[in-house]
């Protein structure tokens, strides 16, 4: 019982080490406040220089949930982390985990957030 607590206890701060992401015993991600705003920037600014700083489209597609929503998350999660081979879109692995990979797909299918005013 306490070895679980404890290594519970451990698990949730080597989490919060690697960026402030977890996943829920559901699968979805738990992400401090301050993981989704910076990852909501980062979309917004890097992933919007391709896909329109609307996610509407440009170089890339449009990343909307009407052109989503027949995509799985977890396919989305693959494309973010992995890129698509023979086409401009990069792989993010190097820069986000898999629980924020995760939060992104789930955010764009649901309709991404707006960037915060400081």
């Amino acid at each position: 019982m306490w070895t679980t607590l404890i290594l519970r206890v451990a698990l949730a701060g080597l989490a919060s080490l690697v960026g402030g992401a977890s996943l829920a015993s559901e699968g979805e991600p738990v992400l401090t406040p301050d993981r989704q705003a910076r990852l909501v920037r980062m979309v917004r600014q890097d992933c919007g220089s391709c896909h329109g700083m609307r996610l509407t489209g440009g170089l890339g597609t449009a990343l909307t949930p009407v052109q989503l929503r027949d995509w799985p998350v977890s396919s989305l999660v693959a494309v973010i982390l992995h890129g698509r081979p023979g086409t401009p879109m990069p792989g993010w692995k190097a820069m986000l985990s898999e629980a924020d990979a995760r939060w992104i797909a789930m955010q764009l299918q649901a309709g991404f957030p707006e960037e915060a005013n400081p």
